[in-house]
């Protein structure tokens, strides 16, 4: 697939790396030189310097011959009309990164369609919804939800006194009838699909794929419980943290942090139920007279990675139960994990997930990048005559890095078991590896 990306900031980096990984040919846009040469150096890239907005420099990018026009520059405005344009000179989709809840409303949502934009994303909105997810499920490092709820990703890690400890992986599935299975397992940076001989160790993180009405079973194999979030402290009046406090500051009692006086203000005058407190979430001993101690839910969503890990670390070794942290760098990701942080949060994953079914062959309902993973979590519709219909799934010879977790027929929802047959028109959610991420579509297309 012929991909152009205008704008190469954090973002736009990523994505030109993922996607050049995974075989597309990447033609990148940006009016900073450094920038391009950077972006070069860690992806097989077409540059081209300059002006995204302007028809000379989309023309130069071979815009009318693109299958995906990604705008991802910093400027809102930028990527609105960057997109429309492209569209207009021969891009096949265009989507566009946006800031601004108020676009994503179904009629404004539609003018967009009509202008000639097929998607529009806001990565801090899907974030600030994943929290508020996880904060429901606070014994998890990660929930997804797949087929309208009726079938759950639900991610753990495994304490030391988890039922689980010792056993091997294929007890975890062994009924013919299954209410949830491990998928994965993610250990020291590596992830493995189980098999029989694999055993489950302290520290493990689960990947389970649960029925809706088996997701608090599954959730209790980790040997943590769930807590009701009553009180939680924000650090950070970012868009992420800002959109956290609204949606929960009516249920919840939320203090939220912000070292800035002006901001702390204004997010005053709109937070009417939420404390603003204007405070360096870094001030420990303030931190502690706010109360850090007595919070269930911690959640750092500043703009600084370093910040929001070095405040988590604190609020858990203050008791915090359940503590969240916005990791933008790369590079933090598995030490923040490995510090004791419960779930990470990253933009560029939440923005991966958006975008890669759009580069999919097959038609993908929903895709999920996993923080703690390589791994992504497919949902696909199954089409009629597919190779998955015309035999078991056990007789399907499948890649050994995927592994189909459940499925979903009208208002049946299965686990995935070897003799299980698939039939058109299924929903089924898939778990697979980068190496195979590429041949899984071909199964039920």
């Amino acid at each position: 697939m012929k991909i152009v990306i205008a704008g190469v900031g954090e973002m736009g980096s990523h994505l030109a790396k993922m996607l050049s990984g995974n075989g597309h040919d990447i033609t990148v846009i940006d009016a900073d030189a450094k920038l391009l040469a950077e972006v070069s150096s860690l992806a097989d890239v077409i540059t081209v310097e300059g002006d995204s907005t302007t028809f000379s420099v989309l023309r130069k990018a071979s815009v009318r011959k693109c299958d995906l026009f990604i705008a991802v520059n910093h400027t809102e405005n930028d990527n609105i009309l960057s997109a429309i344009m492209a569209k207009q000179l021969g891009a096949k989709k265009a989507i566009a990164r946006i800031d601004n809840n108020e676009y994503l409303e179904p009629n404004n949502k539609e003018m967009f369609i009509n202008m000639g934009i097929d998607y529009l994303f806001y990565p801090e909105k899907v974030a600030a919804q994943e929290v508020i997810n996880l904060l429901g499920h606070t014994a998890t490092t990660e929930f997804v939800d797949f087929s309208g709820g009726r079938l759950s990703l639900v991610v753990f890690r495994l304490e030391p006194n988890s039922s689980l400890i010792g056993k091997g992986a294929s007890g975890f599935q062994q009924e013919e009838v299954l209410n949830y299975r491990a998928v994965a397992i993610s250990r020291d940076g590596e992830t493995i699909i189980p098999k029989a001989t694999d055993t489950f160790m302290v520290g493990d993180t689960v990947y389970v794929i649960s029925r809706h009405d088996s997701v608090g079973e599954a959730m209790a194999l980790s040997g943590k419980s769930n807590v009701r979030v009553s009180n939680m402290m924000i650090l950070g009046g970012s868009r992420i943290g800002i959109q956290i406090a609204a949606a929960l500051q009516n249920d919840v009692n939320v203090k939220l942090v912000d070292y800035d006086a002006d901001k702390a203000y204004r997010l005053a005058e709109t937070l009417e139920r939420t404390l603003i407190i204007n405070e360096d979430g870094r001030n420990t001993e303030a931190m502690m007279e706010e109360g850090l101690s007595n919070m269930d839910a911690f959640v750092a969503v500043t703009g600084r990675s370093e910040t929001n890990i070095l405040t988590a670390m604190l609020a858990k070794r203050m008791g915090v139960k359940k503590v969240i942290a916005e990791v933008e760098n790369m590079n933090y990701i598995n030490l923040a994990d490995s510090v004791g942080v419960d779930t990470i949060i990253n933009k560029k994953m939440v923005t991966a997930s958006n975008i890669f079914r759009f580069t999919m062959s097959t038609d993908v309902l929903a895709i999920k990048c996993l923080t703690g993973s390589d791994a992504e979590v497919l949902e696909f519709i199954v089409k009629p005559n597919s190779p998955a219909t015309k035999a078991t799934i056990a007789e399907l010879d499948l890649p050994e890095d995927v592994i189909i977790g459940g499925i979903v027929r009208g208002d049946k929802v299965s686990i995935a078991v070897g003799n299980a047959q698939i039939n058109a028109y299924d929903r089924v959610v898939v778990f697979a590896m980068p190496s195979a991420i590429s041949k899984v579509g071909y199964y039920f297309n």
